[in-house]
């Protein structure tokens, strides 16, 4: 039988560029549970206990927020991304014909 070993994603968010690709290829998903996951991983490796103290936020609902489970609140997701270093942006979608 062949091991394998989990796969953690925040084993390889090493500097900011990877951090904002992967935060980037989970909101073109357009799934908002897999954007908390991806949160989650991020906060993972960077500390989670670090986060709840700059978000104002306790572990426990962080690590439910972000589990990939369900999507986080509005709430949530901006104090999180505020708290990450990072800001949202908006522009046009581009449709195709």
């Amino acid at each position: 039988m062949i091991k394998t070993r989990h796969f953690d994603a925040a084993n390889y968010l090493a500097n900011e560029e990877d951090v904002a690709a992967y935060l980037s290829l989970a909101i073109a998903d357009g799934d908002p549970a897999l954007l908390g996951a991806a949160l989650g991983d991020i906060a993972r490796a960077r500390g989670m206990s670090q986060l709840a103290k700059d978000t104002g936020l306790s572990r426990e609902s962080l690590y439910k927020s972000l589990s990939g489970e369900r999507a986080p609140s509005s709430d949530t997701l901006f104090k999180v991304v505020k708290a990450l270093g990072f800001t949202l942006k908006l522009a046009p979608a581009s449709h195709c014909s």
